[in-house]
């Protein structure tokens, strides 16, 4: 598909020049002097390969080292419009599993960072009296004093009703979490060293790279 798409952009162009593009897009300049000829020698002999393929298909000519485009045949112009939809469609799936996984990971670091608190707040201050802690999962209602609040039960205290007269807003407990730096800072992608340290080691080590992934340090 790369290989295609350089011909096509280019409309004359070598084998020398599409190699050398691709090798430099996806070639990795920081593993060794020796993987890297490799990968190289990959990468050439795959564009090699490719052209061949679109010359058998009568979608690029050549003569002597130059390349020209001739065009793809209408079905598959089609196909490769559909494929490119469907990679740009994955792409976003995949950007936005990222995200709720990351968002997960947070949550995972607040909850761990309070049970830790509250912990040391007992050895330190003995049990909260009764009635005075708040329980996991909660929402937090603002809204202005003078507002007129209408709330509704069913009979299995399954579902609750509001109905406001006035603006209102909502933070469920994961959101209180992090305003009290529970994760750390995460959401807003900063944290510092130790910070950053310690959140990694309260995930599995295969979901370490999640936490950091777009963290700036300070």
């Amino acid at each position: 598909m790369k290989v295609c798409q350089k011909v096509q952009e280019k409309g004359v162009t070598s084998y020398n020049e599409v190699a050398d593009e691709l090798v430099k897009e996806f070639g990795d300049p920081s593993r060794s002097s020796g993987d890297q000829s490799f990968d190289q020698k990959n990468i050439r002999r795959r564009v090699y390969d490719a052209l061949n393929v679109l010359m058998a298909m009568n979608i690029i000519s050549k003569e002597k080292k130059e390349i020209r485009w001739i065009g793809l045949p209408t079905n598959s112009a089609q196909e490769c419009l559909d494929l490119e939809l469907r990679k740009r469609a994955s792409e976003d799936r995949i950007r936005q599993k990222r995200l709720q996984l990351q968002e997960l990971i947070q949550q995972q670091i607040a909850f761990l960072n309070l049970v830790r608190r509250n912990q040391d707040r007992e050895q330190a201050e003995g049990m909260p009296p009764h009635n005075t802690a708040i329980q996991l999962p909660f929402i937090i209602v603002n809204t202005n004093k003078k507002t007129v609040i209408d709330c509704r039960i069913s009979n299995d205290k399954s579902e609750y009703l509001f109905d406001f007269n006035n603006t209102f807003e909502i933070h469920d407990d994961i959101e209180v979490l992090k305003r009290m730096g529970m994760a750390y800072g995460l959401e807003h992608g900063q944290c510092t060293p130790q910070q950053l340290k310690e959140a990694q080691g309260m995930v599995p080590k295969a979901m370490q790279e999640y936490v950091s992934g777009e963290i700036r340090l300070w």
